[in-house]
């Protein structure tokens, strides 16, 4: 049967003579994973054999007999291993859900969020106030990334033109592809730049997912983060608020009349943000949304 050393070097035996079924390969995935400290062993199991297979994973509870070829054994042997290494599900399988969408994503970018979604829900209450009638709205998602909240705020705001800008061009072409699969490429503008520098116009909504995870606390995270997603997208600094500070400093003449700013920040950050957003822009409405486990999330300033 496959065998998994317990070294850092994993050793994932060769493909058996007979056909292994879901259940024995499952077993086995499992228990190589628990000895690698893989936070969840059997659900990332399934993911994988399920992205194998072609198959939902509740396939693969309907038919635990069914036998792997062996081609789809060394298929599956090759992604638990990746896996034993820590490197994140996602980057193996080359997809995340997000806000009921498919994305590709790779290691030129972050893997997206769950809480991120509470960002895309706030964008969307607040962009249907701030135009009237069938005029568009303009908005921009700085630092877009993979590009899933730029897309999913899109695919909700069928009159919105949208501006995703990044400062890495290996970050937009991830983006790129999945804007092109959504069909979405005359209305999401992917610009290279520097925060809002490369806009062209000043927009409605700003909406950012910045860096805002200390230096220090990167040293002390789990290697399935440090030894495979983009630093430059998780390091805000010693405080990690670098970024946040430079966005508030810089977004004034980018907001329209009656604009809006959404920021999503770490757990503990929601008072020093909402302090420094008061004090840039002393006659704006400032909020403070915490996510569904009670911690700070979303800060939004209403000019």
């Amino acid at each position: 049967m496959l065998q998994a050393s317990r070294n850092d070097r994993f050793t994932p035996g060769s493909v058996p003579e007979h056909a292994a079924s879901v259940q024995q390969v499952l077993l086995w995935a499992t228990s190589a994973l628990s000895e690698a400290g893989v936070p969840s062993p059997r659900l990332d199991a399934e993911v994988l054999l399920a992205h194998v297979l072609g198959w939902q994973r509740a396939g693969l509870y309907a038919r635990p007999e069914f036998e792997l070829t062996p081609a789809q054994q060394q298929a599956f042997q090759a992604f638990v291993e990746r896996r034993y290494r820590r490197e994140p599900v996602p980057y193996i399988t080359g997809h995340r859900e997000f806000y009921g969408l498919d994305f590709m994503v790779d290691r030129r970018v972050l893997i997206p969020r769950p809480e991120t979604e509470l960002l895309v829900e706030r964008a969307l209450e607040t962009a249907v106030h701030l135009v009237t009638g069938k005029q568009p709205l303009i908005l921009a998602d700085v630092g877009t990334g993979s590009g899933v909240i730029a897309i999913s705020l899109a695919m909700h705001l069928p009159h919105a033109m949208v501006y995703a800008t990044d400062a890495f061009a290996e970050a937009l072409e991830v983006a790129a592809c999945n804007i092109s699969r959504y069909g979405l490429s005359q209305r999401v503008h992917l610009l290279q730049g520097d925060l809002l520098q490369p806009l062209p116009e000043p927009v409605h909504l700003i909406v950012a997912n910045l860096p805002y995870v200390s230096t220090g606390y990167l040293a002390t995270a789990a290697p399935d983060v440090v030894d495979y997603e983009p630093l430059v997208a998780l390091d805000g600094g010693p405080d990690g608020l670098a970024q946040i500070r430079r966005l508030l400093t810089q977004a004034g003449p980018w907001l329209l009349p009656g604009g809006a700013m959404l920021l999503e920040i770490g757990a503990g950050q929601g008072k020093e943000v909402m302090t420094f957003a008061a004090q840039c822009y002393p006659a704006a409405q400032v909020e403070l949304f915490q996510d569904y486990a009670g911690l700070d999330r979303i800060v939004r300033i209403q000019t």
